[in-house]
């Protein structure tokens, strides 16, 4: 285990919470549709920004500490664009106004930090004391895996989300935004806006990514501070990549299925590391950089092909994949109503 400060962290956590607080000004001071070009300075300045943390963290680490940075950033940077794909279903779906959208993601990306950061503190410590943990991850990656192929060709029913019925079912909501605000009160009575929702769908949406993320990356290095650094990097920059890439998700029509492959990989290299450690010292274990080779390879093959799919037949459209089966269309129809 890597000796890491407790400065290291206080300075880490604080950058992380400087760059979110600019978001969040940004996002309350100044609402406005995010174009293309302030989009790309965004996202290449959060990919400098982890890429420069990954140099120095490489250099006063050592090389094997950094390639682990690199794996799981890439990792999880991978299974955040299965995010946008969700992010951009709940913003068609609830009709969400351009000018809020930047208020909305960073909101959504505030809570699936603070989530993360909980998974990973209680992932890390199961793993220090149950090493039978690490095979129930990779069978955890494996199942999810088979399910995301299986059903890599429909969308998550967002209004199925067991918190989004509770709160249309218990809490007054408006009919509009009311100019981004989470609440109001009218006549004497205090109400929720769609905002609340959307906020509520992101939130409750990412936990159940957080699921799959944080098992993937623990499967890639065994050190908190790397997942939690390769994590937060990798959720700074989503906010940006979705107004980069929203036209263009829908050219991705292999992604699901490229994720299913690098969750099962990330599957079995836990399930031997744990027969490494349990059962026999034999048993041979995937090294990080070859685990880092084949995560870039799966993309870079999964990218090209859905381009060229994609241009042989411009009607083949994208989706982010499910963990379960629903109804044909019902997704769909919940978009096209454009509920709200």
């Amino acid at each position: 285990m890597l000796d890491i400060s407790a400065l290291t962290w206080a300075v880490t956590i604080g950058l992380i919470f400087a760059l979110l607080v600019v978001d969040l000004v940004l996002a309350a001071a100044r609402p406005h549709r995010v174009g293309f070009g302030e989009a790309t300075a965004w996202s290449v300045f959060y990919i400098l920004v982890a890429v420069a943390f990954g140099i120095w963290f490489a250099a006063r680490y050592g090389g094997e500490a950094g390639t682990e940075y690199f794996a799981g950033y890439i990792v999880e940077k991978s299974l955040s664009v299965d995010n946008l794909f969700v992010f951009v279903i709940i913003m068609t779906t609830f009709a969400v106004p351009a000018e809020h959208q930047h208020k909305v993601l960073t909101f959504g990306i505030v809570l699936a930090l603070v989530m993360r950061a909980i998974f990973i503190a209680l992932g890390a410590t199961l793993l220090a004391l149950f090493s039978f943990m690490f095979l129930l991850f990779g069978l955890l990656l494996i199942y999810t895996a088979v399910q995301l192929f299986r059903h890599r060709d429909e969308d998550p029913d967002i209004e199925d989300n067991v918190l989004v019925k509770a709160a249309r079912r218990f809490l007054p909501v408006t009919d509009d935004y009311v100019g981004g605000k989470l609440s109001v009160r009218d006549d004497g009575r205090r109400m929720v806006t769609p905002l609340f929702i959307v906020l509520l769908a992101i939130g409750s949406i990412d936990l159940l990514f957080a699921l799959d993320s944080i098992p993937a990356v623990f499967g890639v290095t065994r050190e908190p501070y790397i997942v939690f650094a390769a994590n937060a990097f990798a959720l700074l920059g989503l906010r940006a990549l979705f107004f980069l890439v929203k036209g263009m998700l829908d050219r991705l029509v292999y992604l699901s299925a490229g994720l299913a492959l690098i969750l099962a990989f990330i599957g079995v290299k836990l399930i031997l590391h744990w027969a490494h450690v349990d059962v026999h010292e034999g048993v041979p274990e995937i090294p990080t950089p070859l685990s880092l080779g084949v995560i870039g390879a799966v993309l870079a093959v999964v990218t090209v092909a859905s381009l060229l799919k994609t241009r042989r037949d411009p009607t083949a459209k994208a989706h982010p994949g499910s963990l379960r089966s629903h109804p044909p269309g019902s997704a769909e129809s919940d978009r096209q109503t454009g509920v709200h």
